[in-house]
């Protein structure tokens, strides 16, 4: 069971937004996919706030994917599935069987910034297959905007991400709207969140 500190930290903020956007759907059983899942941390607590949503964890990484299942297994959780493999630049196709218009929401927490702009693409040109109507994506990163990033933490961050591989980056709101545009999604909220994160919501159309 991995441990990482930051979503110790954000699990709890991340819930109360996911109990808000879900709320008026609580009386039926939802289907959700995380994206880049991690340590497991996120969906293990979402399951236990959200019993009304079945979680399909994945992640590109054998460790994250067994971490997931440790915790699985250590909770006892009865809502969440055993982690599969997803890369999400893959074709939607390739995306562990999921079927089209199977998924009522769909997370990606952290996973923007930390991939290139390929991952990006593949992100919404897969919700745009695989959500239902008025179905939801839920992407959680600090953002830049029209390509300014402020303030200088973030440039920081954005530079050592950069570093780490040229590929990464903060990806950009207005980029990510016009991609959700493109797959017939449309951006309905930007919610506020702690250390200049955001939470966007695109809505499938």
């Amino acid at each position: 069971m991995l441990l990482s500190p930051q979503a110790e930290r954000n699990w709890e903020d991340l819930c109360l937004v996911l109990e808000d956007v879900l709320e008026d759907q609580s009386h039926r059983q939802l289907f959700a996919l995380e994206l880049g899942s991690g340590t497991g941390q996120h969906v293990i607590r979402f399951a236990q706030k959200m019993p009304f949503v079945t979680w399909q964890p994945s992640d590109i990484k054998e460790e994250s994917r067994n971490s997931i299942k440790a915790y699985i297994a250590a909770t006892h959780a009865k809502n969440v599935l055993q982690p599969v493999h997803l890369d999400a630049r893959e074709p939607w196709e390739k995306w562990a069987g999921l079927s089209r218009r199977s998924c009522d929401v769909i997370v990606a927490i952290n996973l923007l910034q930390y991939s290139s702009f390929k991952t990006a693409q593949g992100v919404f040109n897969g919700a745009g297959q695989i959500l239902r109507q008025n179905g939801l994506l839920i992407t959680y990163a600090v953002y830049a905007v029209n390509g300014t990033i402020t303030p200088s933490c973030n440039e920081h961050l954005d530079a050592e991400l950069r570093q780490m591989d040229p590929e990464w980056g903060l990806p950009d709101i207005n980029v990510l709207r016009q991609l959700a545009y493109e797959n017939e999604m449309r951006m309905e909220r930007i919610i506020e969140m702690k250390e200049y994160y955001k939470c966007l919501i695109f809505r499938k159309l």
